[in-house]
């Protein structure tokens, strides 16, 4: 989504391109409905207790539809999987997830969206979550909340794909199936975890932070943020179609550093840190249902050319992978929020997926 915002501040062709991209791609799928859970006593992974927790979520489509949790990625919401590119192919009545069809479940995450976050006052004080307890926290949300005990699927994109797998280990009877999107079940390492030190790293070294107690949002955390995106998201190839010369590429950047953010900087220290212990390994060989990983060539965050992705599905029953070929049209680790590049084989998943009983 960014990064159309910027396409359209560059040039009168790709301009067009998108904005006749964005009218295909048009919302046909019922109005989402706004919901609240309130998790009591929730117990994080390091013991701490909060008495009520806050879990924010949307739905699409009705009660009595298959239940499809969908999973959304790092600094983002629920609100974030209605866009365009992603839910205009996905929702609509005949594809993939058709919400006439489908009960779509899309949880805010823990520290995210409307769900409890530090900003909402505790600040630096807010638990030191992790992955697992945001997964905890979806899983409340989904049985207590909802009252729904088999999902049909669980699909994440990014730090939502990362989440599926851990949902297929923690819980490997309560899907018919598991599509992580854009991640990998490997521990968190190499660029990946010290892109993301980076911006962690930029909200407690800033001055401005105060150990979470800031009058005025520390400033370095805007050209960390956009840092980050440039370098983990986007696609090479895209790029260098996109900024051919220096004179473009200065353009791009300026259009990129002149986007709105309004992010709270505990929120977003807390939202990257939450993926340092992130280490699914040992429980890989848990996960009973089919999975359907899809990942794209040209992730910056999950690059195919180390073998990870092959040696850790093999350690899966049933599974395998989809790899979206790089291109111009591609955007790196931002491809799979562009869903048709994806919806076929998802749609011939779903198609051959046995429903297992609860």
């Amino acid at each position: 989504m960014r990064l159309a915002i910027t396409l359209r501040r560059l040039a009168a062709g790709a301009v067009l391109s998108m904005a006749l991209l964005g009218a295909a791609l048009a919302a046909d799928h019922p109005a989402p409905q706004r919901g609240e859970f309130t998790a009591r006593d929730f117990r994080f992974h390091d013991g701490t207790v909060l008495p009520a927790l806050r879990l924010s979520y949307l739905t699409l489509g009705a009660p009595t539809g298959e239940p499809v949790l969908l999973l959304h990625g790092t600094a983002g919401s629920a609100q974030a999987m209605l866009a365009p590119a992603f839910a205009g192919a996905l929702f609509g009545p005949g594809q993939p997830l058709d919400a006439q069809k489908y009960f779509i479940v899309i949880p805010d995450a823990l520290g995210a969206g409307q769900s409890a976050k530090p900003s909402d006052g505790m600040r630096a004080g807010f638990p030191a979550y992790n992955y697992d307890d945001m997964v905890l926290a979806q899983h409340r949300l989904v049985t207590e909340g909802l009252g729904i005990r088999h999902l049909r699927l669980v699909i994440g994109n990014s730090m939502g794909g990362m989440h599926a797998w851990l949902w297929g280990i923690a819980w490997p009877e309560m899907m018919d199936g598991l599509v992580p999107l854009a991640s990998q079940p490997i521990p968190m390492s190499g660029r990946n975890w010290m892109m993301r030190r980076m911006i962690i790293d930029a909200v407690r070294n800033d001055p401005a932070w105060q150990g979470g107690n800031y009058t005025t949002q520390p400033a370095g955390l805007r050209i960390a943020n956009a840092f980050f995106g440039i370098a983990t998201s986007g696609g090479s190839i895209a790029y260098q179609s996109l900024a051919p010369s220096r004179e473009a590429a200065d353009r791009l950047l300026q259009a990129r550093l002149a986007q709105p953010f309004n992010q709270d900087a505990n929120d977003v220290l807390f939202q990257w840190d939450s993926s340092r212990d992130f280490d699914p390994t040992e429980g890989l060989p848990r996960i009973t249902a089919p999975v359907l990983a899809i990942n794209a060539a040209d992730d910056e965050r999950n690059p195919p050319e180390t073998g990870l992705m092959e040696q850790a599905l093999a350690r899966i029953p049933q599974a395998r992978l989809h790899m979206i070929p790089a291109s111009a049209e591609t955007r790196g680790h931002g491809t799979t929020g562009i869903a048709r590049f994806w919806a076929a084989p998802l749609a011939e998943f779903l198609a051959g997926l046995p429903k297992r009983q609860p």
